[in-house]
This record gives C-alpha cells, sequence and structure tokens, in this order.
C-alpha cells in the first residue's frame, strides 16, 4: 500500500472471507491490489497441520497422522486445530495417557456427523431408518465412480435421525459427469429404498432430495452438462466468495428465456428421475443386501467400511476409467491419420 516511505518497510497485508462486499477504493492499484487466493490444504498440507497441532499432545503408538490426514477432505487448519483439542478432552475424559486413533476418529465422527442425540425412536421408525440409510449404502457399494462408503449409522445425529458418511479417496478439484450421477443416484438411495420396502414415502429424504436437485440444476445451468441445451453456462455466479465452501452452492441469476427455464426445469427432472430410477433398479436387484444391512444396523447401529462390506457380501464397484496420457495421444494419433473413428472406440 503506497503512503509509505520506502526506508520503513511496511508491508499492508489484510484477509477476508467476502472480497465480494469489499469497497472498490481499497483495491485501486497502490492499495490492496494484489489478491493471494488460499485454497484448504492438500492431504499432504493437513498432515503437516496437523503435527503442527499435536507437537504438545502425547499421541499413543497406533495414532497415524497421515491415514487421519487422508480421512479429512475439506478442513482447514481450524479444523484440524478443533480435531486436535477434542480428540484429547476425550482421551482425557477415557483416563487415557495418550490420544489413540480411536479418539481422533471418534471426533472426526462427531465433528461430520454431527453429535449423538438421545432421541427416543419407536422400533418401527427405527427399522425405517435403517432401511432409509442402508439404501444409501449399497448404492454407494454398486454405482461406479461414487464414493466409497466409510460408515453408517441411524443413532440420531444432529438433525438428522441416521446418517451415510461417503469419504473420497483422494482431495477432487474436478469433477465429471458420471461421478455426479453417481452422487444424485446415491442421494435418491433413502427413498427408493423405502418405496421398495414399504410401498410408501416420507419426509425423511427432504434433505437428500434438495441436494440431488441443485447438484442437477447446476449440472444443466453451470456445467452444460444437458444434450438438449448443450455447452451452455446459463448461471451467472452472484456469490464472489472465494475459497471453501461446497462446490456444488452458490447463487445465481436468471439470464434466459421463459422458454429457456422450461427446457431447464425439464432437463433437470429427468436427471432426477434417471437417478431414482436407478436406485430402484439397483436396490430391487440386491434386496437381499439391503434386507442384511437393515437388519445388522437394527442390532448394531453403527457399521464401518469393512463391517458394511462383509454383512452385504457386496463389493464397491470399480472406478470408472480413466484414459492416461498416452491413450489420449494415441487417440488424437488416430484420428490425425483418418485410421479409425474415435467415437467407436
Amino acid at each position: 500500500m503506497d503512503g509509505f516511505s520506502s526506508r520503513e518497510g511496511v508491508i499492508v497485508i489484510a484477509a477476508t472471507n467476502r472480497p465480494d462486499v469489499l469497497d472498490q477504493a481499497l483495491l485501486r492499484p497502490g492499495r490492496f491490489d494484489r489478491r493471494v487466493i488460499v485454497h484448504p490444504p492438500d492431504r499432504t498440507g493437513r498432515e503437516a497441520i496437523l503435527r503442527v497441532h499435536t507437537r504438545n499432545i502425547p499421541l499413543a503408538p497406533d495414532a497415524d497422522l497421515a491415514e487421519l490426514a487422508a480421512m479429512t477432505p475439506g478442513l482447514v487448519g481450524a479444523d484440524l486445530r478443533n480435531l486436535v483439542n477434542e480428540a484429547a478432552l476425550l482421551a482425557a475424559r477415557r483416563d487415557e495417557n495418550a490420544v489413540h486413533q480411536a479418539d481422533f476418529v471418534d471426533t472426526l465422527e462427531k465433528i461430520i456427523l454431527g453429535p449423538a442425540r438421545a432421541l427416543v425412536l419407536t422400533r418401527e421408525d427405527r427399522e425405517r431408518v435403517a432401511y432409509h440409510e442402508g439404501g444409501h449404502a449399497v448404492m454407494g457399494l454398486l454405482v461406479p465412480g461414487a464414493d466409497p462408503v466409510n460408515r453408517v449409522t441411524i443413532v440420531p445425529r444432529g438433525q438428522a435421525l441416521g446418517v451415510t458418511y461417503q469419504r473420497p479417496d483422494d482431495d477432487r478439484h474436478n469433477y465429471g459427469e458420471e461421478y455426479l450421477r453417481a452422487r444424485i443416484s446415491g442421494a435418491m438411495g433413502g427413498r427408493a429404498a423405502e418405496e421398495i420396502v414399504y410401498g410408501t414415502r416420507t419426509t425423511g429424504a427432504e434433505n437428500d432430495m434438495q441436494q440431488a436437485t441443485s447438484l442437477a440444476r447446476q449440472m444443466v445451468t453451470r456445467w452444460g452438462m444437458s444434450e438438449r441445451l448443450g455447452p451452455v453456462t446459463l448461471a451467472s455466479r452472484d456469490d464472489g466468495f472465494l475459497g471453501g465452501g461446497d462446490p456444488f452452492g452458490g447463487g445465481f441469476t436468471k439470464p434466459y428465456s421463459e422458454d429457456t427455464a422450461r427446457i431447464i426445469d425439464e432437463e433437470v427432472e429427468s436427471i432426477l428421475r434417471d437417478g431414482y430410477k436407478q436406485a430402484l433398479n439397483l436396490l430391487s436387484v440386491h434386496r437381499d443386501a439391503l434386507d442384511r444391512l437393515a437388519r445388522a444396523l437394527l442390532e448394531h447401529e453403527t457399521l464401518d467400511e469393512q463391517e458394511i462390506l462383509r454383512v452385504t457380501q457386496l463389493q464397491p464397484a470399480p472406478k470408472p476409467h480413466q484414459p492416461t496420457l498416452a491413450n489420449v495421444r494415441e487417440a488424437a494419433f488416430v484420428r490425425r491419420d483418418g485410421l479409425a473413428d474415435p467415437t467407436q472406440s
């Protein structure tokens, strides 16, 4: 920022999460004219941050910070510091002399899934919740491209009566259409399971449908994933928020006609119906696995990844094929020489 003598060596630095609300006079050349966007840390960065915050905390031999860093995509430094502090408090309440990996995992579950609530449910409600969460979990196993199912519980947490936690293997910075559709199908798994088992619908799928609808609408309006509308962006972002947050969120204006709006609605509905149909089909075919998982949840309430695989006797669907750079170069070479039609691969 100018106005200081060069002999004073003063550098003025400011930070904000909302650059869109700043007075433009502050951002003119000579003032705060250089922006440095700080993204959430990657896996290596999270491990380094965890090592900083655990320097003065006794760790048990089984505490694996590298594994913990892999379990915490999207968390920033303040989140990780809170995780370490809460895990240390939990270890103290358990009369332990050091913080174990189980303390970190239980604390992470509380942070991500919400604190457990002492809510008494009828057997009928518990069974319906078990089938609902079981539907999400089974879909997470069966749909190619879905994030691995790490944990499923019918213990009420936060505002939810049950939670299915799917954790990506790696940090994601780009989202393919197959992955987005897998998320929509997975979100529909709870409602589909209830309809298959009970033949009725409840309000329990409200949040699932909100997420699926928001994601489908953005596929159509932001990312050009509609065959009818083509590769066009129909929504401009109103929110200038930089860094962090849900990559599938944001506010939008409406820079298109009523006819286009009608087509958008039809395309969004088509994506959602396709996801729901896929959920119904897969869960109907694998009804036995769904029943076994629901019974196990009623008995144990919470299951981890290995227990889910053992109970359902299912193996996670293979990941979608990702072409290597060599494949891409070879395909480009074939197209240039006219030796093959690339659309017939």
